[in-house]
């Protein structure tokens, strides 16, 4: 197991203190501190659960690993429970675990020392604000993940997913995100109606295809505007094409297309 790197420690010992209504952590005091060691556990195996969407969405809670994500969702005060193979001094509550109970509970071959269950963003509806990501059913954690990234990056206000979207705590999602999504506001729904919705509080939806669209530099910059990319092999659904204001493409030589992580991201910066 990997320890825990400074940044992670100053964060644990300065910024749980502020995170309200959080159970105080166990003192270590010899003999009281229990290590769970098995796997068959209980409280292990209801963790084990959100590994999968269905109760995910039943507890509105999932997990993250490792010290840099822990560190981020600790930040945004999402942390309901901190997992680890090692003692932590910390105002929440804190299981203790062995390493071979980590193993089973971590996604990736080589855990690190620490693992998270958080709260799931309780924000469901439109915000307002000037710029938004609607993502037209991208199915790659990779692209939806560089592609929040980016969106914080670019001062986005909202990132929308369509339904049919990769579920946002899917764990490669969550490595992809590396922490964005607790610093961004990020919804799923059906585009087609949030586009209406969007388009009543005067922002101008531009779609992205080649047919029928026009160089992104021929397009106005308006005060509040949304950028829609599609698929990855389908691109965008006609019927949430047919809905948006304008449609562009961006120019390129030699290749056929961009990647979709790679196109939003360069629509994004252009309007910012």
């Amino acid at each position: 197991m990997i320890p825990l790197n400074q940044s992670l420690k100053a964060i644990l010992s300065r910024s749980t203190k502020e995170a309200p209504g959080l159970q105080r952590a166990r003192e270590k005091v010899k003999g009281d501190w229990n290590m769970i060691t098995s796997t068959t556990n209980s409280t292990i195996k209801t963790l084990m659960k959100l590994k999968q969407k269905k109760y995910r969405d039943e507890m509105k809670a999932y997990l993250v690993e490792g010290d840099h994500l822990v560190t981020e969702a600790l930040k945004a005060n999402q942390v309901e429970l901190l997992i680890s193979t090692k003692h932590i001094d910390s105002e929440l509550e804190v299981l203790e675990v062995s390493e071979e109970v980590m193993a089973k509970l971590a996604f990736t071959k080589s855990p690190q020392s620490i693992m998270a269950k958080c709260r799931m963003q309780k924000e469901v509806q439109l915000k307002e604000g000037r710029r938004y990501l609607l993502l037209d059913d991208l199915q790659d954690p990779g692209n939806i993940g560089t592609l929040i990234r980016t969106a914080l990056a670019f001062s986005i206000d909202q990132v929308i997913l369509s339904n049919n979207c990769v579920d946002l705590y899917n764990d490669k999602l969550l490595r992809s995100m590396q922490g964005a999504n607790f610093h961004l506001s990020c919804i799923y729904g059906n585009l087609t109606q949030l586009i209406s919705q969007l388009q009543e509080k005067g922002v101008v939806v531009i779609g992205s295809a080649l047919e029928n669209g026009k160089n992104i530099a021929q397009i106005n910059r308006y005060s509040k505007m949304a950028f829609v990319v599609g698929n990855e092999g389908n691109g965008m659904n006609p019927e949430v094409l047919a809905k948006c204001d304008d449609i562009g493409y961006i120019p390129i030589n030699t290749i056929e297309s961009l990647n979709v992580a790679i196109a939003g991201s360069i629509m994004m910066y252009h309007f910012k």
